[in-house]
């Protein structure tokens, strides 16, 4: 009776009706090439179907294979437990605490295989909001796939026998490019408020439409995602940020009022022409970066979508009379303490963010050994790269971008010339020697911009 009450509030029909309705598709009809799949997830599906267990390829990398893309990592599902599937693989390891899931390592390729999950059982832990906090039930391969979120997720590779399992007609929303989320929309929501970024994500990724059904709740629902633990609301905007399709996917969390209290001021920022034209001009290096197949660091990412906000506080500080440099760590503090509490943000790359706006004013000290001391910075690339952003937004004069770039394709003798020159703007360094010189302090307290380095 419960599991058909669940099933009833899920919109989902019977096991005996979902049974009835899957379909298989063969070579012929999906299409997948068999050199697009990973050894390695090959390897894992058939060691468990000699074992005697069902096992496939399923969710995202089905996904992407139908699509004609190489995924970048592949899931297995299978109705061995976490025990019997670590018993199977040397470096296989047990982790997770809400539903167990097994890693296994195979060269340096990391494999997920999970067991089947049951339907959800009325008496899950849930909180307040109807978020399930607690589930740990294992089951049938279809229950499995009423479980998951939406229709393109929801289908099962076979290597062996290259076929494919449709429960949820996602070949067809492939083909038709929509994104459909499995049973009652307010109902998968409300179950898992993470869905409501990872629907936006998709969409933007992949070019879909969501169904208008799907699409429906999302701005009602969008303050459930408060609810979710930080580290996990990271994890998904991280994915987002990194999907190749960063910018695209801001504009969709926009457009479905997604993005408060994620990344505060965000609408402010994007309205202002040079904060606009910073993040875009941030966001499509970031996306095509990936899209070369490049690394892409997370803390550039995050200081280049935060920079405007450590911007707006570093001049507010000033004008309240704080030295330029102590008033630029003051406004990092304060920005990144704000989105830690939303974003927990991992300290290593809170480290990286702080240490690239830390260096910007450093560049304005083009004297003495200053500069060759920049190239051994460690973060100087990033803090080089991030420079470069600034001047191509506008933001600051293109001419202390373009001195760096000189700087560094010269030979010695180059940088020498370069260093001779007198600088066309007043330097911070240069200031402090003229002032203690003359027995002076230097410029005034607060007298400095953003800008000086002072």
């Amino acid at each position: 009776m419960i599991k058909k009450f669940i099933r009833r509030m899920l919109g989902v029909k019977s096991p005996d009706t979902d049974q009835n309705k899957i379909v298989t598709l063969g070579p012929k009809e999906h299409r997948i090439n068999p050199q697009l799949v990973s050894p390695n997830a090959v390897k894992v599906t058939q060691t468990l179907q000699q074992a005697g267990f069902k096992a496939f390829v399923v969710g995202g990398a089905v996904r992407d294979l139908l699509l004609g893309h190489k995924p970048k990592d592949f899931d297995i599902a299978t109705n061995a437990t976490p025990e019997q599937v670590k018993r199977l693989f040397r470096r296989a390891f047990i982790i997770g605490r809400r539903f167990q899931i097994v890693h296994v390592m195979l060269g340096q390729e990391q494999l997920e295989v999970t067991t089947f999950r049951g339907a959800s059982s009325d008496g899950s832990p849930k909180d307040e909001h109807g978020r399930v906090l607690r589930d740990n039930t294992f089951g049938e391969q279809h229950e499995d796939a009423i479980r998951r979120d939406f229709t393109i997720n929801a289908m099962y590779y076979d290597p062996a026998s290259q076929t494919v399992l449709d429960y949820h007609g996602g070949i067809e929303d492939i083909r038709n490019k929509t994104l459909r989320i499995i049973g009652v929309p307010e109902a998968r929501f409300r179950e898992d408020p993470v869905r409501l970024l990872r629907v936006v994500r998709f969409a933007a990724k992949l070019g879909f439409t969501i169904d208008a059904e799907t699409q429906a709740p999302i701005k009602v629902m969008a303050p459930l995602i408060n609810n979710v633990p930080a580290p996990r609301v990271f994890d998904e905007m991280l994915k987002l940020l990194m999907s190749g399709n960063a910018l695209a996917c801001l504009r969709q969390l926009r457009k479905e009022g997604l993005h408060h209290g994620l990344l505060p001021l965000l609408d402010v920022v994007l309205e202002q022409p040079l904060g606009e034209k910073f993040v875009t001009l941030a966001l499509a290096s970031t996306d095509r970066r990936i899209q070369e197949g490049k690394t892409v660091s997370p803390g550039f990412l995050f200081a280049s979508l935060l920079w405007h906000q450590v911007v707006e506080k570093w001049v507010a500080y000033q004008a309240a009379g704080e030295y330029p440099i102590p008033a630029l760590h003051l406004a990092a503090d304060d920005v990144l303490n704000a989105q830690t509490d939303k974003l927990a943000l991992q300290r290593k790359i809170a480290s990286d963010m702080r240490d690239i706006w830390a260096i910007q004013p450093r560049f304005e000290r083009r004297v003495g050994k200053s500069p060759y001391k920049m190239l051994e910075h460690p973060r100087w690339r990033a803090g080089y790269d991030f420079l470069l952003l600034r001047c191509e937004s506008g933001e600051i004069d293109s001419e202390l971008g373009g001195w760096w770039t000189s700087f560094v394709e010269a030979d010695g003798a180059g940088r020498e010339e370069l260093l001779s020159k007198k600088p066309t703007a007043a330097e911070p360094g240069t200031a402090k020697k003229r002032a203690r010189r003359r027995g002076g302090r230097g410029k005034a307290k607060g007298t400095g911009t953003p800008e000086s380095g002072e």
